[in-house]
């Protein structure tokens, strides 16, 4: 515990010593959600239902790059070989990450929850808003997922494009920031194949938005694709020992 202690605090340090990753990973969930849903929207209910949906968003930031992008860069500066070499459990250098993205989720999240609440007029009961954070935090794990795999399968240069092709793919054809059913029949499809889709969905069915399909579908559905997920992270991970 001494030494998970230790990688987190220092994990901590490096995010905070990085102000280019912090403000942008903080502010752009805020800055979006209320141009969307304040200043240009002409509903109240666009405010519950982009909440939902931004929060969702407002995940991704730090679970992707965070792991993408500062993994591919420690695994080609050396450092994994380091650690791999010295007393320390693989569990402490997953796990102070891990620790150090939720910390930065509940920072980008909280600032969306005012915002929704005191400026976009978003009315739910108390154990709605703690059912909606709920789900919000749990999608912070596929997201990492898949930023563990592309720092462990990318370089440094490859990682920061690619995160950002797949960041922006994710919410754009997840649904975050338009609704899917306003997207064509292709996309739509296309859709349903993104993680994003399903954890929208079931932050929709929290707030009692419509969704496209069953609370249930969408659960076991992004169950499976963070089992998928997990298993690829585990031999990508064993990849580097060889």
């Amino acid at each position: 515990m001494s030494v998970f202690a230790n990688e987190t605090g220092a994990e901590i340090l490096k995010a905070v010593r990085a102000p280019e990753f912090i403000f942008p990973t903080l502010l752009m969930p805020c800055a979006f959600y209320a141009l969307f849903a304040i200043v240009l929207s002409n509903s109240g209910s666009n405010a519950t239902y982009l909440l939902a949906t931004y929060g969702v968003f407002a995940v991704m930031g730090p679970s992707i790059f965070g792991f993408g992008v500062g993994v591919s860069t420690e695994r080609e500066r050396g450092w994994l070989q380091l650690k791999r070499a010295g007393p320390a459990p693989a569990y402490a250098y997953i796990g102070a990450k891990l620790v150090t993205t939720l910390l930065f989720v509940m920072l980008a999240l909280i600032p969306v929850y005012l915002i929704a609440g005191f400026a976009g007029g978003v009315a739910l009961a108390r154990g709605t808003w703690f059912a909606l954070f709920a789900i919000h935090l749990a999608a912070t794990v596929p997201f990492v997922l898949i930023g563990i795999n592309l720092g462990f399968t990318l370089g440094s240069s490859g990682a920061v494009a690619i995160s950002n092709i797949v960041f922006l793919g994710l919410a754009v054809l997840g649904g975050l920031w338009f609704p899917v059913f306003a997207f064509p029949s292709a996309m739509q499809t296309l859709a349903t194949f993104t993680p994003s889709f399903h954890l929208a969905e079931l932050a929709l069915a929290v707030v009692g938005a419509p969704g496209e399909r069953t609370s249930s579908t969408n659960a076991l559905t992004i169950s499976i694709m963070t089992l998928s997920l997990l298993v690829l992270s585990l031999w990508t991970w064993s990849r580097q020992k060889q």
